[in-house]
């Protein structure tokens, strides 16, 4: 299943965890007005693309103002965002996250997506972080936890390091 950011967070509201406050838009003027709603000195434009690595592609930028996430979301979409995960073809930007900036103190990774090498699906977690998650993966794969899921049983406690 693939969704986007702000879909996944939406998800998380709905179950009670705490996410920074957003809103997604298709137009500058969108992204102006819920910058004003959001009211804080920084907020974050998000472009929605399917592909992780946007932010060094160009597709994630702080703004300092409500003009100034108008502006960004202007140069924004349409963009054609080429990153790893997308190949050379690149995805155009139609949709773009508009979110509170936050002082990040910490950051963790944590999925749970299909191997095909072990036929199952498989939680991965890293208190490595998200933004670089490929890069430890490959330069330091011991800081990556992975665990298989026995199909029809789940995640079992030992998994987790519970008895």
């Amino acid at each position: 299943m693939k969704i986007h950011e702000y879909q996944a967070k939406e998800i998380f509201r709905r179950f009670g965890v705490p996410t920074p406050r957003g809103e997604m838009v298709t137009t500058p003027e969108q992204a102006r007005a819920v910058a004003e709603r959001i009211g804080t000195k920084i907020v974050v434009v998000k472009a929605q693309i399917h592909a992780g690595g946007r932010g060094k592609a160009g597709g994630v930028k702080l703004a300092k103002s409500p003009a100034e996430a108008a502006e960004l979301a202007k140069s924004i979409l349409g963009m054609k965002l080429v990153t790893p995960q997308t190949g050379p073809a690149g995805r155009i930007v139609q949709r773009l996250l508009i979110e509170e900036g936050l002082d990040i103190k910490r950051e963790l990774y944590l999925s749970i997506l299909v191997d095909r090498a072990v036929a199952a699906p498989v939680v991965m977690a890293s208190t490595a972080g998200g933004m670089e998650i490929e890069e430890v993966a490959h330069k330091t794969p011991e800081r990556i936890i992975r665990e298989a899921l026995e199909p029809g049983l789940g995640l079992l406690p030992f998994a987790l390091g519970r008895p």
